[in-house]
């Protein structure tokens, strides 16, 4: 696990207090999930991290992969934009592409994201796919050159890009289903 440098200025205790609260937040912060998953610990592994104090900027290279509880996100990239000891704003995973997945709640299936870019919005509660985005979770799937999911309101926006199309699959089980005379009808 990389070890923090804290600046000339600050004592070592203070740094790794700030870092401490900065990770506990960032666990209840990136997305709504199971309550357990806030209560476990989180743990990002790089090849490189650098915590730039004076900026607000934490950023992770190489290999990076974050897991907590349920949530899994790798990325080549990962950048926390946080105030000295408040939340972070926003939340930044970078790769060729950026792979998240996590269990929303006990009686949800997994679901599986990617795209080039993972940004999430903590003001908003809302994360973005940019670039060849996808998202998929029991049998649904929406792909699309920017996908926007809003947390709170469980709503999915997607757009395509200048050569592209949005796709979206809806499994058979969701289109029909049978009613007591066994006949098929549209919900």
């Amino acid at each position: 696990m990389p070890t923090y440098c804290p600046p000339h200025h600050a004592s070592p205790i203070r740094g790794l207090a700030r870092i401490v609260v900065l990770f506990l937040s960032l666990s209840a912060a990136l997305v709504q999930a199971l309550p357990e998953d806030r209560d476990k610990p989180m743990r990002i592994t790089a090849d490189k991290a650098e915590r730039d104090d004076v900026n607000g900027i934490t950023v992770y290279t190489g290999n990076v992969i974050l897991i907590q509880g349920t949530l899994k996100l790798e990325s080549d990239k990962l950048t926390i934009y946080h105030e000295v000891e408040a939340d972070p704003s926003k939340i930044v995973a970078e790769g060729k592409p950026a792979k998240m997945q996590q269990r929303p709640k006990p009686e949800k299936a997994i679901m599986y994201a990617e795209g080039q870019v993972i940004t999430y919005y903590k003001p908003e509660e809302r994360i973005h796919l940019q670039t060849d985005g996808y998202v998929e979770q029991d049998g649904r799937v929406v792909n699309g050159d920017s996908i926007d999911y809003y947390i709170e309101k469980e709503l999915t926006k997607a757009k395509s890009g200048k050569d592209t199309r949005v796709v979206v699959v809806i499994p058979p089980s969701e289109l029909k289903s049978k009613d007591d005379s066994g006949t098929t009808e549209s919900k």
